[in-house]
């Protein structure tokens, strides 16, 4: 069994371990911050697993999600009273990111307040239905995407905080990829009318706030790129891959991120020094196979492979190249070594693994089967 093998193997191994009996997927049980379930982090591990043919633990992910969400009826609906009575907001008044396995809130001061979770979540459903070729919702998820649709209606355009749980009144492209593609791929399953017209106003929006330059920006008025925003072509969609904008944003990336064969979050991180991510070197690598740059993208996929701890455990990042090298140690004081291994890793691992196997070389030409 070579490296590459072994760490397949792993990262399934991992990810079935950190499930729990509820459906929860822990986000990194080792870490102090990270024992709670993520919908965003959980709805990409799910989705890891609807490709390695798991389909009972991805639903029972969507599922204890869909349970969340059913007893936060009492509180969408309260904030749609406050938001139509113009009274003020608090961070308590919107869902939470993080839960307990048991499907509790996060009531610590941390920043809560990120929808992209819960547009990942609909389109990790959506994959999911569509994997079983399923013809309608389950009548126990229907009412639990109908609110999910309610709320993201409510709150797509107020500043929250992006994916790295940063920057709480920025306006952040990444994020509202994932309200897109969730909302885009809910549509054809239920019965509102509004949908199309809202994801096309959501794109829009996005697209009427390009950087001068003409790129999709970090969030809305920044210089700077984020690596998180692959996301807007894979998984969600909402610009191709060969999209002008994509290519001249994916040339920042590359110009500012990838350094020596892995890629950082931004170039102002320093979150346990800004190192290079395994989850977005292998989103580079999906975005290269999706273009054809082959040789490119198993080169960054080598680079994941080879930063696999002699376990196969995989870190969250690693901190041998780094934005700010004195950050490093501060963090660990803090908080303690880099998380590893990380349940997300291990997932964008095997999802661009998976994307890899579409790709074959014959009679030396690297080609891409569909």
């Amino acid at each position: 069994m070579d490296n590459r093998q072994f760490l397949r193997q792993i990262s399934l191994e991992q990810i079935l371990r950190n499930q729990t009996e509820e459906g929860a997927i822990i986000a990194g049980s080792s870490f102090s911050q990270y024992n709670y379930s993520w919908f965003r982090d959980g709805a990409f591990i799910a989705y890891a697993m609807i490709g390695a043919g798991k389909m009972e633990e991805a639903e029972k992910f969507i599922s204890w999600g869909n349970r969340i969400i059913l007893k936060s009826s009492e509180k969408i609906a309260a904030l749609q009273e406050k938001l139509l009575s113009s009274r003020p907001l608090d961070i308590q008044d919107f869902l939470g990111a993080r839960y307990t396995a048991q499907g509790n809130e996060d009531e610590s001061d941390w920043p809560n307040f990120q929808i992209d979770g819960y547009g990942t979540w609909l389109w990790c459903m959506s994959e999911y239905m569509t994997a079983l070729d399923a013809e309608e919702l389950p009548s126990s998820w229907k009412s639990g995407v109908e609110l999910i649709v309610s709320y993201l209606k409510m709150v797509w355009r107020l500043p929250n905080s992006d994916c790295w749980e940063e920057f709480s009144d920025k306006i952040h492209p990444a994020t509202l990829s994932c309200v897109y593609g969730g909302l885009k791929a809910v549509s054809p399953w239920l019965d509102d009318p509004e949908l199309p017209a809202l994801t096309e106003e959501v794109k829009a929006y996005v697209y009427d706030n390009l950087h001068k330059d003409g790129y999709f920006p970090k969030f809305i008025g920044s210089d700077l790129v984020d690596a998180s925003l692959l996301w807007i072509s894979l998984p969600f969609g909402m610009a191709d891959v060969n999209d002008p904008v994509m290519k001249k944003t994916v040339e920042k990336i590359e110009e500012d991120l990838l350094e020596e064969g892995g890629v950082k979050r931004y170039s102002e991180d320093t979150y346990y020094g800004g190192g290079q991510w395994i989850i977005h070197s292998c989103w580079m690598a999906w975005y290269y196979y999706e273009t054809g740059r082959y040789e490119e993208a198993e080169t960054l996929m080598e680079w994941v492979v080879c930063r696999q701890k002699k376990d196969g455990s995989l870190p969250e990042q690693t901190t041998d190249i780094t934005n700010e090298p004195s950050m490093v140690k501060e963090w660990e004081q803090r908080w303690g070594t880099v998380a590893t291994p990380l349940t997300w890793s291990h997932a964008m691992f095997l999802i661009v693994d998976q994307v890899s196997q579409l790709y074959t070389e014959k009679k030396g030409v690297l080609s891409y089967e569909n």
